[in-house]
């Protein structure tokens, strides 16, 4: 595995939505697909040495090196193409289109207007990467917009991990965000009856006509 390296950028080059670079080390070239973004900030730096951690990509019928500016990134592109749907370009075109913070902030908070306006990111995959990325991003990125868990509610009154993805997936398609969701699901839980917990439509349901509720009050 190649981690990270060191080299003269050679060239950069762009085809179609695809960045790259040839970075030069003791005679060697090494092709690096890059994101627009990196591609951007070292078209006037050919000629000069960079270093890059990677992710080394091994395929039946080619290998494919990633080059990023910090490991942080290398770490949210291996948490992006680890989410079923989403390949290495997709990847690369949500690092190309968001800086580290605002794409973490994206994810975490269900943005998906703003994830949609990735190259290659539908209405349907940002709403995966919200549903599947948004809590273990807001753990291990740390930006501070962490989704909140039902609040003070015993074991016994929390929703399935399915249930939960359920709800989270419908309501986000629906337009709401993070924030929203988890304080729709707190307000089910301690409503619900125990034999009312095991149905995931009931979720749904609580958490839809609580959201219904507070818009309406809200003059929504």
């Amino acid at each position: 595995m190649i981690g990270w390296i060191e080299g003269l950028v050679r060239d950069c080059w762009q085809r179609g939505q695809r960045h790259g670079l040839l970075l030069v080390r003791h005679g060697v070239g090494y092709e690096l697909a890059v994101s627009r973004r990196v591609h951007d900030q070292l078209t006037a730096s050919q000629g000069e040495t960079r270093a890059f951690f990677t992710h080394l990509l091994p395929r039946e019928d080619s290998w494919q090196l990633f080059g990023f500016a910090s490991a942080a990134e290398r770490d949210l592109f291996r948490e992006l193409i680890a989410v079923n749907g989403v390949g290495p370009q997709v990847a690369m075109g949500l690092l190309g289109t968001f800086n580290l913070e605002q794409l973490v902030q994206a994810v975490v908070q269900a943005d998906i207007s703003s994830l949609s306006q990735a190259p290659g990111v539908g209405k349907r995959t940002a709403e995966r990467l919200a549903v599947e990325l948004r809590r273990k991003l807001a753990s291990r990125f740390g930006d501070g917009t962490a989704a909140m868990e039902p609040a003070n509610l015993p074991d016994g009154c929390l929703p399935t991990t399915r249930q939960r993805e359920d709800v989270e997936l419908t309501l986000t398609a629906l337009g709401y965000g993070s924030q929203d969701i988890q304080r729709a699901l707190a307000v089910a839980g301690s409503s619900l009856e125990e034999e009312q917990r095991q149905d995931g439509d009931a979720w749904l349901r609580h958490c839809l006509a609580y959201l219904a509720e507070r818009d309406i009050a809200r003059g929504g």
